[in-house]
């Protein structure tokens, strides 16, 4: 399929929150400055010293990197998008384990082979906006990138392809299909496919390289599980597409807008 990014150029998102909740009931629109602990480790400068001095960074992909989710994308496709939608926002929630979750929504609508193919031909990813000038920001003051999703790889690969993260650095899970070209089910030895798996995959990529500092981006509680001991030292949570409250007042940093990460940038 045709990578150029000009074909899938970031358009406009709109913040659309899943709870009754507004921006200003939340204390942590600004990162904080002072000097103290940070997920139990201290760190000069706060969060924001903490997020400048970041040698790799962990997007989640559905709602964050892309204004969409994929899987309810797909399934929309496949027309079964408000059953899987509906299962998608308790998966984000944290209100059942996500390989339930997963499991469920797959056995909604069975995706063939054939129609993921025609998806990703007719329906190529939706950047959100600003996503491409932060990773080439990241890239040029040396800032590894990682995608970890519990999405699929078959769908996450063209995404990674227009902002240039390597193969080698997306974490997600992989759709299988038989010899006719049949849905059979999805590889549950990848990390990314149940309750804590992103942790996991935060831990494998801090161990390969020997990070000092790791920040997770995203949008949901799969992300916000990625901050712990020996996973990510900082959790941001980006609500410029979708606001999920239990999620949003736990981050170490909530934005909006991607430029307010950017800006904080040396």
């Amino acid at each position: 399929m045709n990578n150029d990014s000009k074909t899938f150029g970031s358009i406009v998102a709109s913040v659309q929150p899943l709870e009754t909740s507004t921006p200003s009931r939340y204390n942590n629109t600004q990162p904080s400055k002072i000097t103290g602990s940070v997920n139990g480790k201290e760190f000069k400068g706060g969060v924001l010293g903490l997020w400048r001095s970041a040698d790799a960074v962990c997007f989640d992909v559905d709602s964050t990197v892309c204004v969409d989710e994929g899987i309810d994308e797909l399934a929309e496709f496949c027309g079964a998008g408000k059953a899987v939608a509906e299962w998608t926002a308790k998966a984000m929630s944290g209100s059942v384990p996500f390989e339930d979750a997963l499991a469920a929504r797959l056995s909604l609508f069975n995706p063939s082979l054939s129609q993921v193919q025609e998806f990703l031909e007719k329906r190529p990813p939706r950047l959100s906006p600003g996503i491409d000038e932060l990773v080439k920001k990241l890239k040029a003051n040396n800032i590894d990138v990682y995608l970890i999703s519990g999405g699929f790889r078959q769908m996450i690969n063209p995404v990674a392809s227009i902002l240039g993260i390597p193969p080698a650095n997306i974490f997600a899970n992989q759709l299988l299909f038989g010899s006719s070209g049949e849905f059979i089910g999805f590889d549950k030895d990848e990390p990314t496919s149940r309750s804590g798996g992103k942790a996991k995959a935060v831990q494998q990529i801090r161990k390969a390289h020997n990070y000092k500092t790791l920040v997770m981006i995203g949008d949901g509680a799969t992300d916000l599980e990625a901050r712990q001991p020996e996973g990510a030292d900082m959790f941001v949570s980006y609500a410029g597409v979708q606001l999920r409250g239990t999620v949003a007042e736990k981050a170490d940093w909530l934005v909006f807008d991607f430029k307010d990460l950017i800006s904080t940038l040396n």
